[in-house]
């Protein structure tokens, strides 16, 4: 079970000043639901989620994790190493993790499409070509919670039909926690969503009467 307590992060704004982006939040990740986090643009959405990660620290609280693996941010390029190639990233990544290589490059190559560019280095793709390489490199490994970005969601409707059928298998096994604007998106995926505005972190059991406080903000 993930838990958040007392989670504060704030940011210096030099219009405004300190900026406080999530306030005291005191919250408990259920370890049987997927979860949404709804927020508009500017909310602290992805805050949260380098927050949950570990690649960023809050200024004050602590988040408890216990034995659970947990995955980076999907929907992110973070990890990716622009001076290496498509391949190059997925054997390091293998080596990292002790993962058969071949099977996980005949995954990625299958999933990303990228044909001759897996072969060229990173810093060379289209914003698009890094997000299919990156989520198809985070599904290789199995985690106990996937961290989803909305950044997921981009790509043609080819690619979107992927990834939707990847997180319907990997949500058997595993728990997503999904951050996102976009309300048809978290109802699709989650039990439970929660609203983040102001700094605070609401849970609903009730996903259509989170998307009602989410829309009425």
């Amino acid at each position: 079970m993930i838990k958040l307590k007392s989670v504060t992060k704030t940011y210096l704004s030099p219009k405004i000043g300190r900026r406080v982006i999530l306030d005291s939040i005191d919250f408990e990740f259920p370890s049987d639901k997927n979860i949404g986090i709804l927020g508009r643009n500017g909310a602290g959405k992805s805050t949260l989620m380098q927050i949950l990660s570990g690649s960023q620290m809050p200024d004050e609280g602590i988040v408890e994790i216990g034995k659970t693996k947990l995955s980076w941010p999907l929907g992110t390029t973070g990890g990716i190493h622009g001076t290496l190639s498509g391949r190059e990233n997925i054997l390091f990544l293998c080596r990292l993790y002790d993962y058969p290589f071949e099977k996980a490059f005949e995954f990625v190559e299958d999933f990303a499409e990228l044909g001759d560019y897996m072969y060229v280095p990173v810093k060379n793709y289209s914003a698009g070509m890094k997000s299919r390489l990156g989520f198809g490199i985070s599904m290789i490994l199995d985690f106990d919670t996937y961290l989803i970005d909305e950044g997921f969601s981009a790509g043609d409707a080819s690619f979107r039909s992927k990834t939707k059928a990847v997180f319907e298998e990997k949500s058997k096994n595993s728990n997503l926690i999904v951050v996102s604007h976009n309300p048809a998106t978290v109802k699709r995926l989650c039990d439970w969503a929660a609203v983040l505005s102001n700094g605070k972190l609401e849970l609903y059991t009730d996903i259509d009467k989170a998307i009602e406080v989410y829309s009425n903000l």
